[in-house]
């Protein structure tokens, strides 16, 4: 029996969460809702994906994810911009392994989710 890694999703918006959950969960991962899981998460995910709304004022939520998971975060944001550096930029100053503007593409999830867990 292959093990899916387990991926914890954060975000507001259920309709954005419904799809990445979705997206996440059919390729293979086990994508894990802490808001609608009941009782404690029993598994130990191995990345957080998580919505930062304002970029500028994240330090509060990234340093609450990381003491209460102690894995990769990838950050999504509606205010994250597309461009050249921009997003390893971002990540470097947020102290994240990656950023995803929104909105994005299943393949642009899947890829950035992809380089999340291989340390990339």
């Amino acid at each position: 029996m292959v093990r899916k890694i387990p991926v914890v999703v954060i975000e507001p918006d259920p309709l954005i969460r419904e799809l990445v959950i979705r997206w996440v969960g059919e390729a293979g991962y086990l994508a894990i809702d802490p808001e609608n899981t009941p009782g404690p998460v029993r598994v130990s995910p191995q990345l957080v994906i998580a919505d930062i709304s304002d970029p500028n004022c994240a330090s509060a939520t990234i340093e609450s994810l990381r003491a209460a998971y102690s894995v990769p975060i990838l950050a999504l944001s509606t205010r994250f911009r597309r461009g050249l550096g921009g997003s390893t930029e971002t990540a470097q100053r947020l102290e994240v392994c990656g950023v995803l503007p929104k909105p994005f593409t299943r393949g642009e999830l899947l890829t950035a989710v992809v380089a999340a867990l291989n340390g990339r």
